[in-house]
């Protein structure tokens, strides 16, 4: 009954009545009460008329949740359908908001008691602004200035309302407004400041309300960043706030204030302004911190106002130098400021708390950059000199006392800081990927169970830093990492986080040093850790050791490739932690023999000096010792390495006889199980058994993928037997599955023989992937798997089929492309309408027969295109719906495969003689859906490629390829002159439909300018992206992947410069061959 009487919004609403609702919802009721009151408020929220009733809300009820309910309201219609109101009804809204404002702000015990109420209702006013000022409120600014000056909580008020409006504006526009009401709105806020530059040193200069200056510096601190420069230099606003800096109560506004001017840079109009600046700050800064203190110890045992002052000093720090630093070292008086700030700089850089830490080194990144790149332009010229002779000098001696000298002077003036800032990052380096060992909480040694991404990316900036200190000055980068090292191996500095840091530092800057130098310097590392690790006792002591070793070791191969003794002495250490109990050690012994294996193979298939066979038969002679302690995982790491030596051997005889006796320990166990097997079958449903072939198969997969093409013996020798195998077990599963009903395939059996499944598919897709492509071994394969693999699949119940079937097919279609025309129709018998009819009951069951069966289709539209156009029109139907089925996921990766699988076949299709009939079915269905999927805010990520095929659309139907009409001529009365103009009034009507708070011209205006710009896809995607603000349907968002793509293009560029510079990509990363003879 009450709930009726709720809804009916005829007559003003019964407020008691709502309060108890609310309190029911927040309350401690039963939870039938809170779902109850939840439906009544969100029927009221729905309702289009509920706002009417907020101002008899908000003047009759003392709660406070029914006053946030009501807001809550208020703030939908004000978002999306302000525009949209009479004029009278949104002017009576906006005045009796500025009222209630100002009534509760004008006393200080209502405003500071209602405080909650008034936040929300100030938000709702700036939104509003955001609709009406400047065009329909033009005297908000001189009101609101006028009204801060009759009191002073309407005035601290007043000051919230503007940092609000500041931050709306300036900091939170980008998607949420067109770009033209962004421009409006920011040359008002300029044109007006004015006043309220005025109202700010007014109240900083007359009040002593400590709460009304804090909110002054507030919203000063949001205007800084934007207001014109005359305000800030011109006027006594400067001064004020290094006179307030030294004040506790104010000290962190105003250094945030004071960060903002400093971030500023316009030319040098103002440089004395900001030298000025600087020498007051370092005076009071020294009597505030002097530079003796200790800043880890201070900001570990201060409260929370004197952490945020060291953090927010190093905003201050990083965001001067970064744009006036040049300012400081041109004049000789200033230098001494400046290296004492740097000093600061560098010993807040110690203090134990990221975020600080990241201000720091995002600077200190910046600086070393800079001086890096121009000693790095520098010495380009002088090289070239050399090698031309010496009768080029003249042009020697202009550089000494031209750029060369200037730079040499600004080198020698940071030498100093730049020396201490390498100890800095050898001290703090953060730990790389390939380290496997950590300290837990408790002080134990553990292996690592998560990667942080965090760690991994101060670890990426951290490294760049050191390299480009280690290029400024090799020979102290050098110096400094063996004292250090020394001290480690003499105890006075050991600890395991000074060696970490140390070696982790030392295999960062791999590749920056000449070759000479590296040799020397790593000869004494790696010696010295050999030694710390005879000498040290302890489990712990030994795992952190060994650890280092291999990060180190695993990071310099060109060292390792030019000494065949050290890498010999490396890889035998890597077998001897391959026996420590220690998990972590293992699995970083395995992963750092893969590594060194990669980038060295050739030197161990060859009979090195003072050998008598090459390693590899050594190693393979003593290889069942060597595995004894490894885990299974470990094991096919290990046989993926040998594979990688093996390939390296050119002579066939030999490679073959390597690859027999690499795999002799699983060959036997398989003909053992075969052998058996063929005694009796039931040997094969033992569970050990199972394991065992599971085992097996994952060995030879392992040393598949590293040996490609000459795994060709191992898989022929096993392939026949594997699938009858396959064969077998995939009844059992069946069996097991219509006996034991759905739970059936959770048992551990069955799990188990669908891995042996999954593994076989696995091996043979690996095998077909790796080989180089010669069609023999293709029509080796493929056939003997049709019944077996495809037909299994057909035949299976659901809930047995493997989504890896789908993928092999995929990657055999890839790679042998054509030549697999004929074999389509089969694949497409067995798996097609099967696998559609497990996945579109829902968007959610069997996800990975999802992802693989639109990777497979888009194979096929890839590389047996004409399979597809001999498919009847039914079959081709449920193709299409598959593909707009595929797009509509929220699943990513799944939206993405059918979107570029869609564009597959829009282009195949209008190169086809089927062009016309494939368009007069589909290009509505397309165009709607692809519409649907840009303007619902759940395929943000698919933007780019939704772009490309509105565009392939609108291009297509302006060329004139399609030359019949795409309409129904039996339900439209007049024909339309041509395609181009009946797509864009369908294209109109369509939007205008689907989003009724666009007028008619804005639809229209976008729809032309889509067809003006189809041509240029960057006005075209953003033609597209202001439809999205203006349909509101993207506002409040994270909008960034609608920019994916700029982004993209940024990264690649940065990865360029990266390859330019000695050392900055690891050599791990950079695809050689390294050459090794």
């Amino acid at each position: 009954m009450a709930a009726e009487k709720l809804r009916d919004l005829s007559q003003p609403i019964d407020v008691a009545l709502l309060d108890a609702t609310v309190a029911a919802f927040y309350g401690t009721g039963s939870k039938e009460e809170r779902t109850a009151a939840d439906h009544i408020l969100r029927d009221l929220q729905n309702n289009p008329d509920m706002w009417l009733q907020v101002v008899h809300i908000l003047s009759n009820t003392q709660n406070l949740n029914t006053k946030f309910f009501a807001l809550q309201v208020l703030e939908g219609v004000v978002k999306y359908r302000w525009n949209a109101l009479p004029v009278e009804q949104r002017d009576g809204m906006k005045n009796y908001i500025s009222e209630v404002i100002v009534k509760l702000s004008s006393d200080e015990i209502s405003f500071r008691r209602e405080r909650l109420y008034v936040n929300k209702l100030n938000i709702i006013l700036v939104q509003i602004l955001k609709h009406e000022w400047p065009a329909k409120w033009q005297r908000f600014i001189p009101d609101l200035v006028a009204a801060a000056k009759t009191s002073e909580t309407i005035c601290e008020n007043c000051m919230v309302i503007l940092k609000l409006l500041s931050e709306e504006v300036f900091d939170f526009s980008r998607g949420e407004m067109t770009q033209q009401k962004i421009k409006e709105l920011k040359q008002s806020l300029n044109s007006e400041f004015q006043l309220i530059h005025e109202l700010c040193l007014y109240v900083l200069s007359a009040s002593q309300r400590a709460e009304l200056i804090r909110a002054t510096l507030a919203t000063l601190h949001a205007f800084l960043s934007w207001i014109p420069l005359g305000y800030i230099f011109e006027s006594p606003l400067l001064e004020t706030l290094l006179k307030f800096f030294p004040m506790p109560a104010y000290r962190n506004l105003t250094l945030q204030c004071l960060s903002e001017v400093a971030a500023l840079s316009f030319g040098d109009f103002y440089n004395m302004q900001y030298i000025k600046m600087y020498d007051i700050f370092m005076v009071q800064l020294q009597t505030i911190l002097p530079p003796s203190t200790n800043f880890p110890e201070a900001y570990a045992n201060g409260n929370s106002e004197e952490q945020a002052f060291i953090q927010n000093l190093a905003l201050f720090f990083t965001s001067f130098y970064k744009s006036h630093i040049r300012i400081l070292e041109a004049t000789p008086e200033n230098i001494n400021a400046l290296l004492m700030g740097l000093e600061y700089l560098i010993n807040i850089s110690y203090v134990d708390d990221n975020e600080v830490f990241k201000v720091c080194l995002d600077y200190w990144n910046s600086l070393v950059l800079e001086l890096f790149e121009a000693h790095h332009n520098l010495d380009i010229p002088a090289a070239t000199v050399n090698m031309m002779g010496l009768q080029q000098m003249p042009m020697l001696s202009g550089m000494v006392d031209g750029p060369g000298s200037q730079l040499f002077q600004r080198r020698k003036l940071y030498a100093d800081p730049m020396s201490k800032l390498r100890m800095l990052m050898i001290c703090r380096m953060a730990k790389p990927e390939e380290v496997l060992i950590v300290e837990d909480e408790n002080g134990n040694i553990v292996r690592e169970t998560m990667k942080d991404n965090d760690v991994l990316v101060q670890y990426k900036v951290m490294k760049e830093t050191l390299i480009y200190l280690a290029h400024l000055d090799h020979d102290d980068t050098e110096k400094q990492m063996l004292t250090k090292l020394s001290k480690q191996l003499n105890g006075e500095d050991w600890t395991w986080n000074n060696l970490n840091t140390l070696c982790w530092a030392i295999g960062s800057i791999s590749g920056s040093m000449a070759e000479e130098q590296e040799n020397r310097f790593l000869v004494m590392v790696i010696r010295d850790l050999l030694n710390l690790c005879e000498i040290t006792k302890g489990k712990d002591n030994k795992a952190v050791i060994a650890s280092n070793i291999m990060y180190v070791v695993g990071q310099y191969p060109r060292f390792l490739r030019a000494h065949w003794k050290f890498l010999k002495t490396v890889v035998n250490k890597l077998f001897e932690f391959m026996h420590e109990s220690h998990p972590g050690v293992q699995d970083m012994a395995c992963d750092t023999f893969l590594k060194i294996v990669q980038k060295c193979k050739r030197k161990f298939v060859l009979v090195q000096v003072g050998e008598n066979e090459p390693f590899v038969s050594e190693l393979l002679t003593s290889l069942p010792a060597t595995i004894a302690d490894l885990e299974p995982h470990q094991i096919h790491s290990f046989y993926e390495s040998v594979g990688h030596m093996i390939q390296a051997e050119s002579d066939p005889h030999r490679r073959d006889e390597y690859l027999q006796r690499l795999m002799a320990l699983p060959n036997q166990k398989w003909a053992e199980i075969i052998g058996q097997a063929r005694q009796s079958v039931d040997f094969l449903k033992d569970q050990d058994v199972i394991r065992a072939v599971l085992n097996i198969l994952q060995t030879n997969t392992s040393t598949a993928s590293s040996l490609g093409t000459y795994f060709l013996p191992q898989i022929s020798l096993i392939f026949l037997d594997m699938l009858n195998v396959y064969r077998m077990y995939s009844e059992l599963i069946s069996t097991s599955i219509a006996q034991g009903g759905p739970f059936a395939s959770r048992t551990s059996i069955v799990k188990l023989l669908r891995s042996v499944k999954r593994e076989t598919l696995k091996l043979i897709e690996t095998f077909l992937d790796k080989a180089e492509d010669q069609p023999h071994i293709g029509k080796q394969f493929v056939p003997p798997m049709m019944d077996p693999v495809l037909g299994d699949y057909a035949r299976n119940l659901p809930d047995a089929r493997e989504s890896e079937v789908l993928s092999l097919f995929a990657t055999i279609i890839n790679k042998y492309k054509g030549t697999m025309i004929e074999d389509v129709p089969r694949i497409f018998e067995a798996v097609f309408q099967c696998t559609l009819e497990m996945i579109t009951k829902n968007f959610e069951d069997y996800p990975e027969h999802r992802l693989k069966f639109f990777s497979l289709l888009r194979a096929i539209a890839t590389h047996c295109f004409p399979a597809l156009i001999q498919l009847s029109s039914e079959q081709l139907k449920l193709v299409t719906d598959s593909i707009i089925w595929a797009f509509r996921h929220t699943e990513r990766n799944i939206a993405e495969t059918g979107l570029n699988l869609l564009l597959e076949m829009l282009k195949n299709f209008q190169a086809s003689e089927f062009c016309n009939q494939f368009y007069k079915t589909y290009f509505l269905t397309i165009e709607q859906e692809i519409f649907a999927v840009l303007t619902d805010t759940f395929h943000k990520p698919g933007f780019k490629l939704h772009v490309l095929v509105l565009q392939h659309l609108f291009c297509l139907v302006e060329s004139g390829i399609l030359t019949e009409p795409l309409w129904d001529v039996a339900a439209v009365p007049y024909p339309y002159p041509n395609n181009a103009m009946f797509v864009r009034e369908y294209t109109i009507k369509l939007l205008s439909t689907s989003f009724p708070n666009m007028t008619a011209t804005e639809v229209t205006q976008f729809v032309k300018e889509l067809f003006e710009s189809r041509a240029d896809l960057s006005t075209f995607k953003n033609h597209i992206r202001d439809f999205l603000v203006q349909s509101k349907e993207f506002s409040a968002q994270d909008n960034k992947d609608l920019y994916a793509e700029e982004a993209a293009a940024q990264r690649e560029r940065e990865r360029q410069r990266m390859l330019s510079i000695p050392g900055l990509i690891a050599p791990n990363e950079i695809q050689d061959e390294m050459v090794d003879s």
